[in-house]
C-alpha cells in the first residue's frame, strides 16, 4: 500500500507536465493511473514489455516502432514524464493553440513535431533520411504478406521518386513535410484524450 502512495504525483509535477505537454490536470491524473496500471514492476517506469501488453499496440503492425518512440536512444525504461512527452504528440491541436506566441517553443503536438514523430517511425537507422530499404521494411510491417516483394518495391520506388527532390534517392525530413503538406496530420495523428 505504501509503495502506491509514494508514487503519487505531486502538484508541482502536474503543473510542470501541464506546461510541457498541454494536457489538463484531469488528463494527467487519468494517464498517470493508466501508467501505474501498466507498470508491472511497480518501479515508476515502463519497459518495452509493459507496452507490449497493451492490446492495441500488440496488434498494430507498427506497434514495435511506436513502442520504440517512447524510449530515448539506449534506454530501456521510460518514466511518467517521458511517457507524457511522447503522448503529447498525439494530443489534438486546440483552436486557441494555433495563434500562440511565435517566440515560444513549439508545442509537442504541433504539425512539425507530429510530422517529425511520424518521420522517425520510418527512419529506422536514425540517420535523418528514409532510404528505400527503410521504406520497404516499414511497408512490409504494414502489409505483411498481402503484397508481393515486387509490388512493395514498386511502391517504395514510386514513393521515393515522387518525394526525393534533391536526387539522393532518400527522403529527408523537409521532403517528407512537402509530400504531406496537404494531409491533415493534425487530425490523423490525434487521439481524443478525455478531459
Amino acid at each position: 500500500m505504501g509503495s502506491r502512495a509514494s508514487r503519487l504525483l505531486r502538484e508541482e509535477e502536474i503543473e510542470e507536465i501541464k506546461k510541457e505537454t498541454g494536457f489538463s490536470h484531469s488528463q494527467i491524473t487519468r494517464l498517470y493511473s493508466r501508467f501505474t496500471s501498466l507498470d508491472k514492476g511497480e518501479n515508476g517506469t515502463l519497459s518495452r514489455e509493459d507496452f507490449q501488453r497493451i492490446p492495441e499496440l500488440a496488434i498494430n503492425p507498427l506497434g514495435d516502432r511506436i513502442i520504440n518512440a517512447f524510449f530515448p536512444e539506449g534506454e530501456d525504461q521510460v518514466n511518467f514524464r517521458g511517457f507524457m512527452r511522447t503522448l503529447a504528440h498525439f494530443r489534438p491541436i486546440e483552436d486557441n493553440e494555433k495563434n500562440k506566441n511565435p517566440s515560444a517553443t513549439e508545442p509537442l503536438n504541433s504539425r512539425t513535431n507530429k510530422l517529425l514523430f511520424a518521420f522517425r517511425l520510418y527512419d529506422l537507422d536514425r540517420d535523418d533520411k528514409i532510404s528505400r530499404d527503410e521504406l520497404l521494411q516499414v511497408l512490409r510491417m504494414m502489409v505483411g504478406v498481402n503484397i508481393s516483394d515486387e509490388q512493395l518495391g514498386s511502391i517504395a520506388d514510386r514513393t521515393i521518386q515522387e518525394a526525393d527532390t534533391n536526387g539522393d534517392s532518400c527522403i529527408s525530413f523537409n521532403e517528407f513535410i512537402k509530400v504531406l503538406e496537404k494531409v491533415d496530420v493534425e487530425q490523423k495523428m490525434s487521439i481524443r484524450f478525455l478531459h
